[in-house]
C-alpha cells in the first residue's frame, strides 16, 4: 500500500467501492434454471420474514444491471462487490452447471471491467442450495468439497477476468442467526457439539476454497474473507483501556461462544483452534478435527475484510444516542480503533467490506431523496477511517453497504440502506443524496470528507 505524508488525504492505491448480495438483489429466482436456496425455503415459513416478503423478486437486478451498472459508473465507483447466487449456477449444489447462470455473471464481469469498475466476488452471501442442505447442509462434512468444487466451477469461468475474491460473508452469522437462534435461514437451533461442527466444516470450506482459488484464478489472486467480529470501543486512548477492549472483544465466554473468534477467525490465522475451544466441545472436537484439516482451514489470505455497523459490546451507551432504523447506535470511532486493533492481531491489511445506514427514505414530490442522515454518517466514518490510517492502520478499501436498497433478510423490504433508492413495486431506481456525495468523496479521493 502507497504510504502518504498527508493526514487530509487516504492512500493513492486505497479503493472506493459499494456491495450487494445475490438474494437481496437479484431476483429471478424461479428463472432460467436457477434451484432453490435455503432463503426461498425460508421465507414461504409463516411467520419468518415482516411482511412475508421475500427476495423472489427483489430488486429485479438479474434482468435490470445494465441499469444499475450505470449508476455504478455515474457514481465512479472503483471496484463493486457482488455475491454469486450458488443455487443459479449450482442449482443442486453440486453435479449439473447451470449455464445461463454463468452466462448471467459472465456479462455482469465484462461489464464493470468496460466500465473501469473492478469486480469483487464473495462467494458465499447465505444463500446455500436447498438441496445441499437436505443432504446435512453445513452439519455433513462432505460440503468442504461441494465448496470447493463451487469455488472452482466459479473460478474456471471468471477466473480469467476476476482477481479479487471473498470467500464467506459474515459466517458467524451464518451460524449464530441460523442455527442457533433460528432467525435465519435455515431457521434451526442445533445442539453445542452439533454447532461445533458446522463452524468447523465452514472453516474447512472456506481453506479449501482459498486453495483452489490460488490456483484457478488467472493472474495474482488477492483473497479474503468479511467477517463481522466485533471490537469493543477503548472507553479512552489510555494503553491499559485499549488492552481491556481488546481483551474483551477476543475473550472466549462459554456461556456464549457462537460468535466468538475463537471459532470463526483465529484458526484460519493462527492453524489451531484455542485451548478454550477444546476444552468447552470435548469429545466433539476430537470427533470432528481431522489430521490436515488445520493445514486446510489456514491457507494464507490477503485482507482482512471487516463489516462494522457499530460496536455491539455497547449498543446504547446514553439516553437519546443516535440510532439508525434497525436501531443500531452510531459509533464511528469504530473505524478508527477496528483496523488498528485487527492489524495487529492478525496481520493482514483490513478492507472495509461492508459500512452503512438504514434509513426511512422516500422519493418527495420534487422526485429527490434527501438523505442527509446517511450524508452525515459517511462523513464521519470516513473522517475515523481517515484518522486511523494518518496513524498507522493498514486499511485497503472502503465498501458502502449498499449500492441500492434491498430484501433486508427477515426484515423484508422496510430498512432501506441503499445509496440507489429502489421503487419495489415499479424497478425504478432514484439516485439519494448520498449516493452524489459519495461520487464527491470517490472523486476527491476522500479529501470532500
Amino acid at each position: 500500500m502507497s504510504a502518504t505524508n498527508d493526514h487530509t488525504a487516504f492512500p493513492e492505491d486505497f479503493v472506493w467501492g459499494a456491495a450487494t448480495a445475490a438474494y437481496q438483489i437479484e431476483g429471478a429466482a424461479r428463472e432460467e434454471g436457477r434451484g432453490l436456496s435455503v432463503w426461498d425455503v425460508f421465507c414461504s415459513c409463516p411467520g419468518a420474514i415482516d411482511g412475508g416478503q421475500s427476495g423472489e423478486r427483489a430488486c429485479d437486478h438479474y434482468h435490470r444491471w445494465q441499469e444499475d451498472l450505470g449508476h455504478m459508473k455515474d457514481m465512479g465507483l472503483q471496484a463493486y462487490r457482488f455475491s454469486i447466487s450458488w443455487p443459479r449456477v449450482l442449482p443442486e449444489g453440486t453435479g449439473r452447471i447451470n449455464g445461463k447462470g454463468l452466462e448471467f455473471y459472465d456479462r455482469l464481469v465484462d461489464g464493470l471491467l468496460e466500465a473501469g469498475i473492478r469486480p469483487f466476488v464473495t462467494l458465499f452471501h447465505w444463500d446455500l442450495p436447498h438441496a445441499l442442505y437436505c443432504r446435512g447442509g453445513w452439519l455433513n462434512r462432505d460440503i468442504a468439497d461441494w465448496f470447493a468444487d463451487y469455488a472452482a466451477c466459479v473460478a474456471d469461468r471468471l477466473g480469467d477476468r476476476v482477481s479479487r475474491w471473498c470467500t464467506f460473508n459474515e459466517a458467524g452469522n451464518v451460524g449464530s442467526l441460523g442455527h442457533h437462534l433460528g432467525i435465519h435461514a435455515p431457521g434451526v437451533s442445533l445442539a453445542e457439539r452439533d454447532y461445533f461442527r458446522l463452524v468447523h466444516h465452514i472453516n474447512l470450506a472456506h481453506g479449501r476454497a482459498v486453495g483452489v482459488l490460488r490456483e484457478r484464478t488467472r493472474g495474482e489472486a488477492h483473497i479474503g474473507q468479511a467477517f463481522n467480529q466485533n471490537v469493543d470501543l477503548p472507553a479512552s486512548d489510555d494503553p491499559a483501556d485499549v488492552k481491556a477492549a481488546e481483551e474483551k472483544a477476543f475473550s472466549f465466554d462459554p456461556g456464549n461462544p457462537w460468535w466468538s473468534a475463537h471459532l470463526w477467525i483465529d484458526p484460519l490465522f493462527r492453524g489451531a483452534y484455542s485451548d478454550e475451544v477444546r476444552a468447552h466441545y470435548g469429545d466433539a472436537y476430537e470427533e470432528t478435527v481431522r489430521d490436515g484439516d488445520l493445514e486446510d482451514i489456514s491457507a494464507p489470505m490477503d485482507f482482512f475484510g471487516w463489516n462494522y455497523y457499530m460496536d455491539w459490546a455497547r449498543p446504547q451507551q446514553s439516553d437519546g444516542q443516535p440510532v439508525t432504523m434497525m436501531k443500531w447506535a452510531v459509533h464511528p470511532k469504530g473505524l478508527y480503533w477496528g483496523p488498528k486493533i485487527l492489524n495487529a492481531r492478525y496481520g493482514l491489511p483490513v478492507e472495509i467490506s461492508e459500512n452503512g445506514l438504514a434509513s426511512m427514505d422516500w422519493v418527495t414530490t420534487e422526485g429527490e431523496v434527501p438523505d442527509h442522515f446517511r450524508i452525515d454518517f459517511m462523513r464521519r466514518h470516513l473522517r475515523e477511517l481517515r484518522r486511523g490510517i494518518a496513524d498507522g492502520a493498514r486499511v485497503g478499501a472502503y465498501y458502502y453497504w449498499s449500492l441500492m436498497d434491498n430484501f433486508e433478510w427477515t426484515l423484508g423490504y422496510m430498512p432501506r440502506f441503499g445509496l440507489i433508492h429502489v421503487d419495489y413495486e415499479t424497478g425504478k431506481r432514484t439516485p439519494k443524496a448520498s449516493s452524489v456525495f459519495y461520487r464527491d468523496v470517490i472523486r476527491s479521493h476522500g479529501a470532500c470528507c
